[in-house]
């Protein structure tokens, strides 16, 4: 028995001793092969951020949001042409000195953006469009040098859906409190800034006056990104006189004060996308098309107009209206002041006359209502009587997520957002046309189903009513079934040859009175609006048409 158990024992150590050889041969190959390897080259302090554009749905709107991507230095085994040599040696209208670090920042743009990141600089000239010349023109009207300009491509890449993390949007990616500055109007129906013709004047009388500020467009520019704050404390901290005297210094500044990488390569990056668009023939880049673009014509809507209605009247898919518009959060303009559309210029004519016209329907039906807490999409649209395919559609949402505090809009019954109404809707309006009754002051929907013989359950379907609390009186009711006595009374009516006031006198009803004259007992009632709970009493004054 002893012997087994050292037996047992013994072939124990002997595993274990041959786990511990077996980790440690492991770890000595590891270490030899990592010594042999080819390490990955570490990524320089002053390596570009390059900006992609990703598609997201931000608040249940498509959109792009910008986000900075680290790419590594473009391969030095791949030289730049000789065509492309002498792009990156193009002189700029503000041409400045720069150190040879500065240089190579520059040059790392360029690369990139004429080699592997060359489809996504083509992806921006794609959008660009009518809307450079545009920019250009209101840059050159205000006074600003031409080349920038181009400071759209550093900051959207010419996206008038774009949108920071930090809440910057539009191709000129104006911060919701400098858009309010600039004249960018921002609310739940409209965020100007995301108009590319709006945001490019102001962003020129910004940049006009970050120029001002600094007496310098690199300055400015580099302002334009971090703040006038920011750029002015590094400045004076630094005694620094231009942007990279300021970069060449920025390691003298608190950790707090200095400037961010996106900030100290944002000159370098908009220099390369200069010299790329004064040389884009030479570089094998496809022009940016802005002469073959149709021509956009603005014109004024009233608060509240139907942009659907119009984009449907105008034959135009509401994609391509949307992406002529992206300012609007909403497919219907701002309810309480005009707007500014834009629409392709051969169809202003036609989009004016619509606007003039009953058929653009101004804002009546629509409703913002306020998400509580328990709401879901299926308990609004079952309270509203609006689908709730439909409701996610009008306010541009896909999730299924709702949360207290959040604001929808609700189509009603008038608005043509949606080429659909509720069952409850049509029945109340076609019961509106057929109405045999109005409603009087005082009148209740249980002493009118008691008068008519009709069940409350069958006025409210019949009438497309939720509630009797709904009723209000001069509105029309359709009684079914009810035309037929309708005509009787109005024969009656036109029968008599005499209108009797009557005093009542003790012991009578309304039942006695009517069969004294050989009338309708109901008659009696309607004629002086009362109803079968009412009380008579002598004195009471009636009025009777009498044969």
């Amino acid at each position: 028995m002893h012997k087994n158990f050292d037996t047992q024992k013994m072939t124990f150590r002997k595993i274990l001793l041959l786990c511990l050889a077996c980790m440690l041969l492991a770890a000595c190959t590891s270490k030899s092969s990592k010594s042999t390897a080819t390490l990955p080259v570490p990524i320089p302090d002053e390596t570009a951020m390059i900006t992609e554009l990703v598609e997201l749905e931000v608040s249940g709107e498509p959109a792009d949001e910008v986000v900075d991507v680290q790419v590594p230095p473009a391969d030095d085994a791949e030289p730049l042409s000789s065509e492309e040599l002498e792009a990156l040696e193009t002189r700029l209208n503000i041409n400045i000195d720069m150190d040879e670090s500065d240089r190579k920042v520059v040059e790392q743009y360029f690369k990139y953006f004429t080699h592997r990141g060359r489809k996504t600089f083509q992806r921006y000239l794609s959008r660009c469009g009518a809307l450079l010349p545009h920019a250009t023109e209101i840059f050159k009207q205000k006074g600003l040098p031409e080349e920038i300009v181009y400071l759209a491509f550093v900051e959207s890449g010419f996206n008038a859906k774009a949108y920071s993390r930090a809440g910057a949007a539009g191709v000129w990616q104006f911060m919701p409190y400098t858009g309010r500055k600039y004249g960018l109007k921002q609310n739940w129906w409209i965020d100007e800034r995301r108009d590319p013709y709006k945001s490019a004047s102001a962003a020129a009388d910004y940049l006009l006056k970050l120029y001002n500020d600094f007496g310098d467009w690199y300055l400015a520019i580099a302002a334009y990104n971090a703040g006038e704050g920011k750029i002015g404390r590094a400045m004076e901290k630094t005694g620094a006189e231009s942007f990279f005297e300021l970069t060449q210094k920025n390691h003298k500044l608190s950790h707090k004060a200095r400037l961010r990488k996106e900030t100290k390569h944002y000159v370098p990056k908009f220099l390369a996308i200069v010299k790329i668009m004064r040389n884009l023939e030479k570089l094998g880049f496809d022009p940016c098309e802005g002469g073959a673009c149709e021509p956009i014509k603005a014109i004024k809507v009233k608060g509240g107009t139907d942009l659907l209605a119009l984009a449907n009247d105008l034959n135009i898919r509401w994609k391509t209206f949307y992406d002529m518009n992206t300012a609007f959060r909403r497919q219907v303009s701002p309810p309480d002041y005009e707007a500014t559309v834009y629409v392709p210029a051969v169809k202003a004519a036609k989009a004016i006359a619509f606007l003039q016209s009953d058929k653009s329907r101004p804002y009546a039906g629509w409703i913002s209502y306020k998400v509580r807490r328990g709401d879901s999409w299926y308990r609004i649209g079952r309270k509203h009587g609006v689908p709730v395919a439909v409701l996610k559609k009008v306010n541009n949402r896909r999730s299924n997520m709702l949360k207290p505090g959040q604001r929808l809009m609700i189509p009603g019954s008038n608005s043509t957002q949606v080429a659909w109404r509720s069952p409850r809707a049509k029945t109340h309006a076609i019961a509106q046309k057929r109405g045999n009754y109005v409603v009087q002051k005082g009148d209740t929907l249980y002493g009118i189903s008691r008068s008519s013989g009709v069940s409350v359950k069958t006025l409210l379907s019949a009438n497309g009513l939720r509630s009797a609390k709904l009723l209000r009186a001069g509105t029309k009711l359709y009684i079914p079934n009810q035309s037929k006595r309708t005509a009787a009374r109005k024969s009656s009516k036109k029968k008599a040859t005499k209108t009797v006031a009557y005093q009542v006198r003790r012991g009578e009803s309304v039942w006695t009175i009517a069969k004294k004259f050989g009338v309708s007992y109901k008659d009696v009632l309607r004629w002086n609006q009362l109803s079968k709970r009412s009380v008579l009493r002598p004195g009471d004054n009636l009025k009777i048409y009498a044969n």
